[in-house]
């Protein structure tokens, strides 16, 4: 029985899904992206919505202007599809070198999603321009059906709607973000090399017991929502089965303390701290870590058309406890896993 490595060298990562927030909130967190990765795709759900280039260029200054000196990090645009994006913001969108792909939410699916699309089937022109350009669609893939049980949004979203817009237009490229189930694992994994899903560490380290364990935990609460335990083992074992459809998407959402432990909680889970820790960990469950490089730091790089990243990241065998909040007070934003025992950590 081989022991697990001591020392753990890869790539660079990349964060192919990330929410960084704006204003107070953004200058507090970029640090903890732009320390560990190279680049990372920003999602667009502000308030005003990114939904022009303008405005999307606007936001790529504010946050180069939060990171650290010297990082080095990329942060990689998108556009927030709406049902009143023209094609020609699209054409904008494909010219320009800092964006790197359009988001749609369901409208009403997630935080900030009350823009969102009210039916994608419905986008035919913008879809089409899509395809053409070669900018890929990346999807929240929830229904928002007030009838839909929350732990089957995902499933019937994908029977429903994007298995349809991906048969329908066959040049159009896809990647299906923080998926959470079962069927999704076995739907891009059968799908052509043009989709690709995105894997957050709670969904590959937690179920939805999580959620309840010994009373209720706001802070374990994200959309889409942590799964069954059948779902968790298969994403799992997409993540580290080397299929280059899948690779590294944090989901990393903070949200001050206050808003999570409230009457009506936000979703999200802040994980940029520890994210390539949390990874290692789950790969580490299953023997794989031999397997975190090409999902960390190849896969996304290649589907993305990106060159992969040069620098090189360094993880020790040492047991460490990450902190279980930054910041004081109502404004504090809970770590995931903190205050739990990892067996990973990186080092400068």
């Amino acid at each position: 029985m081989s022991h697990a490595p001591s020392t753990i060298e890869i790539t660079r990562p990349d964060d192919w899904h990330l929410h960084l927030r704006d204003g107070a909130l953004l200058e507090r967190v970029v640090p903890a992206t732009a320390r560990r990765f190279g680049r990372a795709i920003v999602m667009p759900n502000l308030v005003p919505a990114v939904t022009t280039v303008e405005r999307a260029l606007a936001y790529r200054e504010r946050i180069l202007a939060a990171c650290p000196a010297g990082a080095g990090f990329e942060p990689l645009m998108t556009l927030y599809l709406t049902d009143e994006t023209p094609v020609s913001e699209i054409a904008a969108a494909a010219k320009s070198p800092h964006v790197a792909g359009v988001k749609v939410y369901p409208r009403g699916a997630t935080t900030h999603s009350s823009e969102g699309v009210s039916d994608l089937t419905e986008r035919g022109a913008v879809l089409e321009a899509l395809a053409s350009s070669g900018l890929p669609l990346l999807v929240h893939g929830e229904t928002t059906d007030p009838d839909c049980d929350v732990f089957d949004r995902e499933r019937v979203y994908l029977e429903e709607t994007l298995s349809k817009v991906i048969e329908r237009y066959p040049a159009l490229r896809v990647v299906f973000e923080h998926i959470t189930t079962l069927e999704a694992a076995e739907f891009v994994r059968d799908s052509p090399a043009r989709v690709a899903a995105t894997i957050t560490p709670q969904h590959l380290l937690l179920n939805r017991n999580a959620i309840f364990a010994g009373g209720l935990r706001p802070h374990h609460y994200c959309l889409p929502v942590l799964k069954r335990e059948r779902d968790r083992r298969a994403l799992l074992a997409a993540a580290t089965s080397g299929d280059p459809s899948f690779f590294l998407g944090t989901d990393s959402a903070p949200h001050p303390r206050a808003a999570k432990e409230a009457d009506c909680g936000c979703a999200g889970i802040y994980s940029a701290p520890v994210a390539l820790e949390a990874y290692a960990e789950a790969f580490a469950s299953v023997g794989a870590l031999e397997r975190l490089e090409g999902f960390a730091s190849h896969f996304g790089a290649d589907f993305y058309g990106l060159p992969r990243n040069t620098g090189r990241v360094r993880l020790i065998a040492e047991p460490w406890s990450p902190p279980a909040f930054e910041g004081d007070g109502e404004s504090a934003l809970r770590v995931f896993l903190g205050g739990e025992m990892l067996r990973y950590r990186v080092v400068d």
